[in-house]
């Protein structure tokens, strides 16, 4: 159990990583959602989950692209809760274009908010985990941490890049009570995907649920897409007791999808 420990968990305000919160408070964490929102959406949010599971749950705005930003947000769950004994870097964006159309500015805002965001997490926080002798650090990586893709470079390389921040965090904190981990999802059904889907089913004329059907099936041998909440629940395994032994490990939960 994580009961009375403070999670925060970046890019959580609605889909995976909602679901990703909802997870750990069910173990009892406090949680800090962070997304760039409508202010009333986030503390609805945080309302939300701190009333389901009988935590305490704040909401905070920063911009993951900014340094100034993250070490406001640090500092912030800091002196609400004592201290952040976990940390969920799960904040991404993603743009769809070929290498030589990719836009400068979009390859920057992906590197800042996808991998330079989880570095500044990890050292501001390492530090208060390290003296409570006791800390939990899961990347969420991805399939595409392990395979290329095309009209994606920023994802991919964001994404592999993780795993690697991953295992090198794992040997520094190596004895301190503090594990490193990364999750590797396959396809999950978010507003991104959703959207596709969609945009796919008006392109071919065909129905919504036969294009979502088919585009599960391509990535999955289970021909479904991945439950979040049962990822959530992997997150709570990782910074629970039966977690204290694994670290620099890289978990797929992908049904199947790498094994194919």
């Amino acid at each position: 159990m994580t009961t009375g420990r403070c999670a925060l968990v970046t890019g959580s305000v609605a889909g995976l990583g909602y679901a990703l919160a909802e997870g750990l408070a069910g173990s009892g964490a406090n949680i800090v959602l962070n997304g760039l929102c409508d202010a009333a959406q986030g503390q609805a949010a945080a309302v939300r989950l701190a009333e389901t599971h009988g935590v305490e749950a704040a909401f905070d705005p920063a911009d993951l692209s900014r340094l100034d930003q993250i070490e406001a947000m640090i500092a912030r769950a800091t002196d609400r809760f004592g201290g952040v004994d976990i940390v969920v870097n799960n904040a991404v964006v993603r743009h769809f274009s070929p290498i030589e159309a990719f836009a400068p500015a979009d390859w920057d805002q992906s590197i800042a908010v996808n991998l330079t965001a989880a570095f500044h997490t990890t050292r501001l926080t390492l530090p208060g985990m390290k003296a409570r002798g006791w800390g939990r650090i899961v990347n969420l990586s991805s399939y595409y941490g392990f395979r290329g893709a095309e009209n994606r470079i920023d994802y991919v390389t964001t994404k592999t890049a993780l795993i690697g921040m991953t295992r090198a965090i794992a040997i520094e904190t190596a004895g301190t009570g503090v594990t490193c981990n990364a999750l590797c999802p396959g396809s999950v059904l978010t507003p991104v995907i959703e959207a596709r889907i969609a945009g796919l089913a008006e392109q071919s004329g065909e129905p919504v649920a036969e294009v979502a059907r088919r585009y599960a099936s391509d990535r999955s041998p289970m021909g479904r897409f991945v439950d979040t909440g049962k990822l959530a629940a992997t997150l709570a395994f990782l910074c629970g007791p039966a977690g204290d032994d694994i670290t620099g490990t890289t978990l797929p939960v992908d049904c199947g999808w790498l094994a194919a």
